[in-house]
């Protein structure tokens, strides 16, 4: 009786290994693919699942003494009101921390998308080479975003970037520190 219940225990476990494997890829199909799209030209960045543009937010994007790092990344981590940390510089959470309410870390050590608590700087070249965004727009983006999702950061326009953020005429030159004449850096008009 306990080798037949043995065996049994081991067939149901077997069954049960193969239909949650089974389910898992079939859940795994199910979920959305989202990625993250920057593009530092246009300091934008666009939320994209399964090929479709959900939504565009305006972002600050690295200095060119401390640029943004450029290629695909995958975010590591999430953090809810962070604690910032730079050079002997340890601020807690709270309204005069440089990362904001949220944190995203990228694959790449020490570069994030994170809050800031120097909202003009959205749309210009102003950070350490992490990307910001104002308050609201990072908690919304925050609340849709999970470990594992792609960020794609782009150095340069290209077809994708054209595509996904229009035509350069309202393209934020590389290197300046703040929009063109007649151009509103937080709606991109």
């Amino acid at each position: 009786m306990t080798k037949s219940l043995y065996i049994r225990n081991s067939s149901v476990a077997w069954f049960l290994t193969i239909f949650l494997l089974v389910n898992a890829s079939s859940y795994a199909q199910t979920q959305s693919r989202r990625t993250l799209l920057i593009s530092i030209p246009d300091r934008k960045l666009a939320v994209i699942e399964n090929g479709a543009v959900k939504r565009v937010y305006p972002i600050a994007v690295g200095k060119n003494s401390t640029p943004s790092p450029m290629g695909s990344f995958l975010i590591v981590d999430r953090v809810t009101d962070p604690t910032y940390y730079h050079r002997n510089v340890v601020a807690p959470p709270g309204p005069h921390n440089p990362l904001g309410t949220r944190w995203m870390g990228l694959s790449e050590k020490g570069y994030g998308i994170h809050g800031t608590n120097a909202p003009k700087s959205i749309g210009k070249a102003a950070s350490h080479g992490c990307i910001r965004m104002a308050r609201p727009d990072l908690e919304e983006l925050f609340s849709q975003t999970r470990v594992g999702d792609v960020v794609l950061i782009l150095g340069e326009r290209d077809d994708l970037t054209a595509q996904v953020f229009g035509t350069s005429d309202a393209v934020v030159a590389f290197g300046t520190t703040s929009a063109p004449a007649g151009v509103n850096s937080a709606s991109g008009q």
